[in-house]
């Protein structure tokens, strides 16, 4: 709340190393090998941010004798030199909302208890560096601090996205598609203009809740099952239905109509083409696809029905399903109150930082598909319950034994059922994506700030 409601650099970047203190302790929590080191991992990364946040301080403070972040803006807005001061803290925010080359963090925060990761995944600490990279939205856009975290946040999106295809384990997935739309995010806010301003702030709401919501909902599956793999989750749907239909909620809120976070993402390509970047709006399209992999794929898993599981929800207690439904509902609110959200919570803070207003989306638009929410959310719930259900023996590679679950195979062998996945580990591997998205966005890192700083040396 401090970082969130300062405007003076100083007070934000006092609550700022408080959140990477914090985190430091909370990943290390359980004090093990792995999560010690992960932690000093998150801790100096942090830190590196932190020194470049306290250099632009500095610079501001010796060149124009504040440090009021809202004079800072108005300053880029009134053509004064500040790029230097813009480019060293846009280098905090990706260190913070964790772009490559300085995701490794938020990856080895996984070692941390659930609850830790939903909290440091969704909503507060990677939240807080684009949270400051909005702020400086305004003043982003046809510079050299701007291109900087296009391109930084584009390729960091499309290589992130790309890498959760060929991950199996389900905080993995999550922690690389939190990367993923943490860059979206910053992308949006290079560009500058009011409609990506509109989108990085929409994404950031819709975000928050379903990653919680995801994340929590892996953990207690984790609990109950002994693993976090996806290829553990066959019979999900029989097993722990309620628990299943919590995923079913979170994932559809990250990547399928008519939930919010698809409305932000065709926004998104409406200001990307608005703004003139037709390199941005491919990886932006190629990267959308990618995510069609990964939570397609886990989707299926869980919503495939295998008869003859034991119910294994017992074990989870009221206050874990107080956290799951209430989560779930908010998914859902948000998405019925999308026109609201954007008409009063939204636009009035763009009115005060553009100076106008308009409807990036038309409010009919935002109605029709609040709409479609409520009619996915009514119609199970008032159709099919109740309804006689018919058992069908499944089909199989062979003779069904009678169960659903084994079949005798060559040699009348008894064969258990299976299902599984490709994760295309050859194309997307980790390691090669990871190193392609760490070179791109660290030689754009480093390309932007020697033209920022040689043309400083020159003036």
């Amino acid at each position: 709340f401090g970082l969130v409601v300062s405007n003076n650099l100083l007070y934000m970047y006092t609550f700022w190393e408080i959140t990477s203190v914090c985190s430091f302790l909370l990943i290390g929590y359980t004090e093990s090998r792995v999560a010690v080191n992960n932690s000093f991992k998150a801790l100096w990364m942090n830190l590196l941010g932190g020194a470049a946040f306290a250099a632009a301080i500095i610079v501001m403070g010796l060149t124009y004798h504040s440090t009021a972040l809202s004079h800072l803006v108005g300053l880029a807005l009134a053509g004064m030199p500040v790029t230097v001061i813009l480019a060293l803290l846009l280098l905090c925010g990706f260190t913070k909302s964790a772009m490559m080359p300085f995701s490794g963090w938020l990856l080895g925060a996984m070692v941390a208890p659930t609850p830790t990761s939903a909290l440091l995944h969704s909503s507060t600490m990677v939240k807080a560096g684009v949270f400051l990279i909005i702020k400086l939205c305004p003043a982003l856009g046809n510079n050299h601090a701007g291109t900087m975290a296009m391109f930084v946040g584009g390729i960091t999106f499309f290589f992130a996205s790309c890498a959760a295809i060929s991950q199996s384990d389900g905080k993995k997935v999550l922690a690389y598609s939190t990367i993923s739309n943490l860059g979206l995010i910053v992308c949006c806010a290079g560009i500058g203009s009011y409609e990506a301003a509109w989108t990085a702030i929409m994404i950031v709401i819709f975000h928050a809740v379903a990653k919680s919501l995801l994340f929590l909902s892996v953990g207690t599956a984790e609990q109950q099952l002994g693993s976090r793999d996806i290829e553990r989750f066959d019979g999900l749907f029989n097993a722990m239905p309620h628990l299943c239909l919590c995923m079913v909620i979170g994932i559809s809120g990250m990547f399928l109509a008519p939930f919010g976070m698809l409305i932000s993402k065709w926004a998104a390509m409406k200001a990307f083409i608005d703004a003139g970047h037709p390199m941005l709006l491919l990886l932006l399209v190629f990267g959308s696809a990618t995510t069609i992999f990964y939570w397609a794929k886990w989707l299926g898993k869980i919503l495939s029905v295998m008869n003859g599981q034991e119910r294994r929800e017992q074990g989870i207690t009221k206050g874990e399903w107080f956290t799951l439904k209430t989560l779930s509902w908010m998914t859902i609110i948000v998405c019925i109150l999308f026109p609201l959200i954007s008409s009063y919570g939204v636009l009035p803070y763009l009115r005060i930082t553009y100076g106008f207003t308009r409807d990036v989306i038309a409010q009919s638009n935002l109605i029709i598909m609040s709409l479609m929410v409520v009619l996915l959310v009514i119609l199970p719930s008032r159709y099919g319950k109740g309804q006689p259900k018919r058992k069908v023996g499944a089909l199989l590679a062979g003779v069904n034994t009678g169960d659903d679950r084994n079949y005798r195979g060559a040699g009348d062998n008894i064969i258990p059922v299976e299902l599984r996945n490709w994760y295309m580990e050859e194309w997307f591997g980790e390691k090669k994506m990871k190193l392609s998205g760490f070179a791109l966005c660290m030689a754009c890192i480093f390309i932007q700030f020697a033209i920022i700083l040689g043309g400083v040396y020159r003036g």
